[in-house]
């Protein structure tokens, strides 16, 4: 279920969550491109769907970036920035709304 949960969160990352780094004009085609490989991770098994992820954004980030350092730090820079958009648009808001629910520790 938590994999399935992060399919959601990285869904919801690209395609719902308003992006303004990103224009308006790009993102229909974006969302038209990942929006197959997104049901197709969520209708892999669970225990499928981490490893296929993985893959996809690493087959990405290979085909995208030049093979050399500076374009491997420029890779690093975008997955650091990813984790911490995930943690601020989507975990961070969760966790709060469960403290809110059961209390904070």
């Amino acid at each position: 279920m938590v994999v399935l949960s992060v399919v959601r969160i990285c869904y919801q990352l690209i395609i719902i969550i308003n992006m303004p780094y990103i224009k308006k004009e790009q993102r229909p085609k974006i969302d038209e491109l990942v929006a197959p490989l997104i049901e197709h991770l969520k209708s892999l098994p669970l225990e499928d769907q981490d490893g296929s992820l993985n893959y996809a954004v690493t087959k990405m980030i290979k085909n995208v970036y030049p093979q050399k350092y500076f374009h491997f730090n420029r890779a690093l820079g975008v997955l650091t920035a990813i984790t911490q958009e995930l943690y601020r648009k989507i975990i961070g808001p969760y966790e709060e709304t469960k403290i809110t629910e059961n209390g904070d520790v």
